[in-house]
């Protein structure tokens, strides 16, 4: 927690703006430092109390949260679902230590939700990181959806198939095989069927299979390849390769709605 708490601390101190936000800044690491009962109860106020900046909130929620007090789980799914991916992967830090079992639940309806894929990324991996029985078939539906034609967000398709690589549930494997006929997800696909023990030659065979049925005029003739065409074996650009667009950084106009300011 020692380093994510001051890379926070870093990060607002930059957005402060006045001598009075200076104080209310040091007084909430005074409070984080002598880590009592009372000092939590002034950080759980902080939290419902009007006209209070989000930067502040967002520390007291984080101390609250890391600490498994549950009165910060409100404000960290806001958090989550925020606009600002650098404030999700905060809350979704301190969301995996809370020990809430509301979190699973919150964090599947958000990374499930199709008008918020664009800001899914940090919902994605914290699912796998929580290991819940929501998480699986989360990450499965997830992933389905994204693999369509022209889908922008291949990044948060990319921490599915990692995910569900890492959380080793067979129920992924067709998901997963369907992923590796995609470029940029394909290295990841063939690593995490491997890791469930499917080997990348008996999903080339698959592949193969269905090519030769297509050519044959089969069920998959002249439909469109998908978003990147048909990946051969081990085809496929390194994660990260492609800048991300406006809307998979949530940057998009209209986008995020989160805490008020």
């Amino acid at each position: 927690m020692e380093d994510e708490f001051h890379e926070l601390t870093d990060r607002v101190r930059a957005e402060l703006r006045s001598p009075q936000d200076l104080i209310a800044y040091e007084r909430l690491l005074g409070l984080a430092r002598k880590n009592s009962p009372a000092g939590r109860e002034e950080l759980a106020r902080m939290l419902v109390a009007v006209e209070r900046p989000l930067w502040a909130r967002e520390i007291a929620a984080f101390i609250l949260g890391c600490a498994g007090d549950k009165r910060a789980f409100e404000t960290l799914v806001l958090l989550l679902n925020y606009r600002d991916p650098v404030r999700c992967a905060t809350a979704a830090y301190a969301l995996a230590r809370l020990g809430d079992p509301r979190t699973a639940r919150a964090a599947a309806a958000l990374a499930t939700n199709p008008l918020r894929t664009a800001y899914a990324l940090h919902p994605v991996r914290l699912l796998a990181e929580l290991r819940a029985p929501q998480s699986v078939p989360a990450l499965i539906a997830t992933l389905e959806r994204l693999l369509t034609p022209h889908n922008p967000y291949w990044r948060v398709a990319l921490a599915c198939v990692e995910g569900l690589g890492a959380l080793g549930d067979r129920r992924a494997v067709p998901a997963l095989t369907a992923a590796v006929a995609h470029p940029r997800l394909a290295a990841a696909a063939a690593a995490s069927l491997a890791r469930l023990g499917v080997h990348e030659d008996a999903v080339a065979q698959d592949g193969a299979e269905e090519d030769g049925a297509t050519a044959a005029g089969g069920p998959g003739d002249g439909q469109d390849p998908g978003p990147y065409g048909r990946a051969g074996r081990g085809a496929g650009r390194a994660p990260g390769a492609e800048r991300a667009t406006g809307a998979e950084r949530g940057a998009g106009p209209g986008g995020g709605e989160g805490l008020p300011h």
